[in-house]
C-alpha cells in the first residue's frame, strides 16, 4: 500500500510521529514474523519546501503532495487546539492550496484519511460535504458551525464515509493508522496494537468534558445553569427558553450546533451525571436519588445508568 502523509507547517508532533510509528512497526513485524504482507510504502509530503512541527522540529519532506499517486493520503492534525488559533490558521495560503489540491485529487478517486484537527483541513476542501465524519471532541462546536453540510458524529473515534476516513482527538491518529493496516491484514493490525499496547477505543464520547463544550457558548452556558438548578422538576422547553432569553427554536438550534444534542437530551445527561455523583458520594438509596434528579422511581434511573456503562461511567453502585 502506498501512503502519503501530508505535513503542513505547525503539524502536531504526536500525530505525525504516531502515524509513522504504526506503519514502521507494521513493516518490522511483518518482516520479523515472515507474514505474507507487502510493506507499507510511506512518504512524507508537503506543498512547501520547508515545514516545521508545532514544537519547531524540521520535517524531512520526500516529495510534493500528489493525491492521485497513492492508495491513501493521510492528513495528521495541525497544532492549533483552540478556535481562536485554529480559525486564522485555516486561512493560511498553504492550507488554501492544500484544499484545492485535495479537491482536484478527489476527481481521480483518491482516498483520504484525516485525524483530529486534520479533519478541518479536509473539510476546507468541501469533500466532506454530505459525508458523515468525526473530529476532535472539543472542537466539534466550531466544526458544526463552519461546515454545516457535513454530517458530524463526534461521539465516534473513527468513521468511514465514501472515500474518506476521519478520526477523533489526538491519539485518534493511532486508531486511524491501525485501521489502514487492518485493511491489508487484520492479523498484522492486531499484532501492532499489542506491541504498541493500544486498547480498543470505538468511541470518544467517554472522554468528552461536556461542561467544557457548554461553556464555549453563552446561550448554552445559561441553559446549563438553568438545567442544573431544575433537575428535580419536569423538563419544559418553554421554561428553558424563557430562562435563557431565547425562543425555543433558537435554543434548540444552538444546542444542536454546540453539543449535537437536543435540550431534552442534554437535560437528561445532566440528570444522570448528578445521579452518578450522588451514588458515589452519598449514602442515599437509588430511590431517593431518583427523586432528587426528577425521576419517579429508581427503575428508570437504573436503566439509564446501565445504558451509560458502555459510555465511560464506571464503578457505579447499582444496588
Amino acid at each position: 500500500m502506498k501512503i502519503q502523509v501530508l505535513a503542513l507547517d505547525g503539524i502536531f508532533d504526536t500525530g505525525l510521529s504516531t502515524v509513522l510509528d504504526v506503519f514502521t512497526t507494521a513493516n518490522e513485524l511483518a518482516a520479523m514474523l515472515s507474514l505474507d504482507v507487502a510493506p507499507f510504502e510511506v512518504a512524507i509530503v508537503g506543498l512547501r519546501r520547508k515545514v516545521r512541527t508545532s514544537q519547531g522540529l524540521a520535517v524531512p519532506l520526500a516529495a510534493k503532495l500528489d493525491p492521485s499517486a497513492v492508495d491513501w493520503l493521510v492528513i495528521p492534525a495541525i497544532g492549533y487546539k483552540t478556535p481562536e488559533l485554529l480559525v486564522p490558521a485555516l486561512g493560511r495560503p498553504d492550507i488554501r492550496d492544500t484544499a484545492r489540491a485535495l479537491a482536484e485529487g478527489a476527481a481521480s478517486g483518491t482516498r483520504i484519511a484525516a485525524a483530529c484537527v486534520g479533519t478541518f483541513v479536509l473539510a476546507e476542501s468541501g469533500l466532506l460535504d454530505r459525508q458523515t465524519a468525526t473530529t476532535t471532541w472539543w472542537l466539534a462546536p466550531l466544526f458544526r458551525q463552519r461546515y454545516p453540510a457535513v454530517q458530524l458524529d463526534d461521539g465516534h473515534m473513527l468513521i468511514k464515509s465514501g472515500n474518506f476516513v476521519t478520526a477523533g482527538a489526538a491519539l485518534g491518529h493511532i486508531d486511524m493508522a491501525l485501521w489502514l493496516v487492518r485493511q491489508v491484514s487484520p492479523e498484522l493490525a492486531g499484532l501492532v496494537a499489542r506491541y504498541l499496547i493500544v486498547d480498543s477505543r470505538p468511541a470518544q464520547s467517554a472522554y468528552v468534558i461536556t461542561d467544557h463544550l457548554a461553556h464555549a457558548d453563552p446561550l448554552v452556558e445559561r441553559f446549563e445553569r438553568w438545567a442544573r438548578a431544575s433537575l428535580a422538576g419536569g423538563f419544559s422547553l418553554a421554561d428553558a427558553a424563557d430562562a435563557v432569553g431565547a425562543s425555543k427554536r433558537t435554543l434548540a438550534r444552538r444546542m444542536q450546533q454546540v453539543l449535537g444534542k437536543t435540550p431534552l437530551s442534554y437535560f437528561q445527561d445532566l440528570r444522570v451525571e448528578r445521579a452518578v455523583h450522588l451514588i458515589k458520594t452519598s449514602e442515599k438509596s437509588l430511590e431517593q436519588i431518583a427523586g432528587l434528579v426528577g425521576y419517579a422511581d429508581g427503575v428508570t434511573l437504573r436503566a439509564l445508568l446501565r445504558q451509560r456503562l458502555g459510555r465511560g461511567v464506571r464503578e457505579v453502585r447499582m444496588a
